[in-house]
């Protein structure tokens, strides 16, 4: 098991719990996560939802060791399906629950890491996080979930990916991405206070809240872009591929 699930004053508490591999996803990981999610979202008792870790680190992203079955040949079928599910799929399902989320942050975040935090609504950072997504250094482009241009801005977007460098906490409050930047040891105290303030609104109000400010992100998400093969909307290893083969 790596996720603990723990619900009271109607506020569901999901947990990372893999701190020795620093919170980093393996398939078992993400399938745990998203049904801990889906519990959540279908539990009428439960207005609130807040996503933290435990251990040093928020998330390593994912585990590059691998895991989980793998065919004899991969193919790009197996990818795209691998890819659409894990890593788009559910971080759109967890991001359309009608519901306020709230993730805690502490320690790293990388890459994987972002397509945890990013889905809520709301993040609370520790003062010794770190944000980043290293993937160019990989010689990958890493979008598979493409939040960041919304997320920090397109120039502060294209910085962090070219550069590989990890934003501070307080970089991350400054572009918008962070909403509140605390003491390490007051992470949780403080994340608790704003689930339960949260949770003293009515849930309808609060689902209407949450649809408004989504619509309007998505009404920009969904304008028509010139490149077809956009890994801005598809998952990005099979898209990579497919470029490759001439596809794109």
């Amino acid at each position: 098991m790596y996720i603990d699930y723990d619900v009271a004053d109607s506020i569901a508490t999901i947990t990372l719990n893999r701190p020795e591999a620093a919170n980093a996803q393996n398939p078992e990981l993400l399938d745990e996560l998203d049904a801990a999610w889906t519990r959540a979202a279908d539990d009428r008792e439960v207005k609130v939802i807040v996503l933290r870790a435990n251990g040093k680190h928020f998330s390593a992203g994912h585990d590059l060791r691998g895991g989980g079955p793998v065919p004899d040949k991969i193919t790009l079928e197996f990818l795209i399906e691998h890819e659409s599910r894990r890593y788009l799929e559910y971080t759109l399902r967890w991001r359309n629950v009608p519901k306020p989320s709230i993730a805690a942050v502490q320690g790293r975040c990388i890459s994987g890491g972002l397509l945890l935090c990013w889905p809520c609504d709301l993040i609370l950072a520790a003062d010794d996080a770190l944000f980043s997504d290293p993937v160019a250094l990989m010689g990958i482009g890493g979008v598979e979930y493409h939040g960041h241009t919304w997320e920090l801005g397109a120039r502060k977007a294209k910085e962090i990916l070219f550069t590989g460098r990890a934003l501070t906490a307080e970089e991350a409050e400054r572009t918008g991405m962070v909403n509140r930047v605390v003491p390490r040891d007051e992470l949780d105290t403080a994340t608790a206070e704003l689930a339960a303030q949260i949770a003293q609104m009515p849930a309808f109000a609060l689902r209407q809240a949450k649809r408004a400010v989504n619509q309007t992100l998505d009404v920009q998400v969904s304008t028509p872009r010139s490149n077809r093969c956009s890994t801005f909307t598809r998952p990005g290893t099979a898209m990579r591929l497919a470029s490759a083969d001439g596809r794109c």
